[in-house]
């Protein structure tokens, strides 16, 4: 999942920025639809905070 962060950066944005935008993508889906906030979830899980994984990873 790695190619949309990249794309992100490919158009300007730092890798923090790329992660942040995401989140707001992933927060508007959810809003807007719902009953598929599990599926969201899931599907932007692998997109999450790159310190809160390295944080996790130890």
């Amino acid at each position: 999942m790695q190619e949309l962060i990249d794309r992100l950066k490919d158009k300007g944005l730092t890798e923090e920025q790329a992660y942040a935008a995401i989140e707001v993508i992933k927060d508007f889906a959810k809003e807007k639809f719902p009953l598929f906030a599990g599926a969201i979830n899931k599907l932007f899980s692998k997109y999450g905070n790159k310190e809160e994984e390295e944080d996790f990873l130890g």
